[in-house]
């Protein structure tokens, strides 16, 4: 080849490289901005929820961030999920091995004094519900209350099987004064064409570390806590059946909202109908708004390009007002033990 056309060849294989670089450096410029669009949490105009005092007698709830909740009553505790380990964005975008981090998890149950854990109960089993429910078992005498996949996560941690218990749709579990119910549910539809992402079941423990694909969804469950004070739903996803609640009436719903804003508002209305209306509840506490590769504590909102909860709350304000004016929605506040039962709760 003559020595003319290589020098051609070079010019262009150069610029070639450089163009493409470009693009890349324009391509990275562009997500990291994306990332970076995040409503803020201060402009969302919710009340929020009366904290407990320390020596109050009363029953409480603890959000911890996503949809991990601790329901106290001074004797015995419930959690739902289980979840404090918090995999960074690039690990869970990568799909790199993760595992529970138990030295936060150490630092959650003593700083939060989860001494009086009876049970364990994972709305479903993707990671950021279930991943650390084996560890949480392993520091405790807590019986784990899920599915069969959630006892391979439990199994693969190590937890005894007397600590593990599947449960059947519409069983109900009594630990002290709670009584707790589980309602076979669904999960959002918030997958590409409206599937569920990580689909499936475990068949054999879930050892770890693993990618969090590796957390199947199994089944997915309402939960219904209820207590001689009142009684609470907790929808952790933003998956309902259809008149599941009719006959079942409320004080409180926890509403799982993350993925409300692409699925639409149409979605939303029956969600909302089939959670608050169908109950009567006349407070609703939004859980699952929260960005969950932030680190444990730290509570932002999604960028926007993932979910943008600024119009999911513009949304359940307007819902609110058509169908329940009588319903107080309020924002949680992470790490605060929370009344949940008020003789005389405020007005809407």
């Amino acid at each position: 080849m003559p020595a003319a056309t290589l020098n051609v060849l070079r010019v262009w294989a150069r610029r070639a490289v450089i163009s493409l670089a470009c693009v890349l450096m324009l391509c990275a410029a562009a997500v990291a901005w994306l990332l970076q669009d995040r409503p803020l949490l201060d402009t969302i105009d919710w009340p929020q929820p009366a904290a407990a005092a320390a020596d109050a007698d009363t029953v409480t709830v603890t959000w911890f961030g996503v949809s991990t909740l601790l329901f106290d009553d001074g004797n015995t505790q419930i959690l739902i999920d289980g979840f404090f380990s918090r995999p960074s964005l690039a690990e869970i975008a990568l799909g790199l091995a993760v595992d529970s981090d138990t030295a936060q998890i150490n630092r959650v149950m003593d700083d939060f004094q989860l001494q009086r854990l009876a049970a364990i109960i994972p709305a479903h089993s993707h990671f950021d519900h279930a991943m650390d429910i084996g560890a949480i078992a392993n520091r405790s005498s807590a019986s784990i209350i899920g599915s069969a996949t959630s006892a391979q996560i439990a199994r693969g941690a190590g937890v005894p099987e007397d600590q593990i218990v599947i449960i059947a749709d519409g069983a109900s579990y009594t630990f002290g004064e709670f009584t707790v119910s589980l309602f076979e549910s669904a999960h959002a539809p918030i997958g590409w064409g409206g599937s569920t992402p990580y689909a499936g079941s475990l068949v054999e423990p879930l050892h770890t570390p693993a990618p969090i694909s590796a957390w199947k969804e199994g089944r997915s469950y309402s939960i219904i806590v209820s207590h001689t004070d009142g009684t609470t739903l907790v929808q952790a996803s933003a998956g309902f059946v259809e008149g599941i609640f009719d006959d079942i009436a409320v004080d409180v719903v926890m509403l799982g909202t993350f993925g409300l804003e692409r699925i639409g508002r149409d979605y939303t209305v029956d969600y909302w109908r089939n959670t608050v209306t169908a109950t009567g509840a006349r407070r609703v506490l939004p859980i699952h708004f929260d960005d969950y590769s932030r680190p444990f504590g730290t509570i932002e909102l999604f960028p926007r390009v993932l979910d943008d909860f600024d119009n999911t709350a513009r949304m359940l304000e307007e819902i609110r007002e058509t169908w329940d004016t009588n319903t107080r929605i309020e924002l949680p506040e992470f790490g605060k033990p929370i009344v949940l039962y008020d003789d005389d709760p405020p007005e809407a």
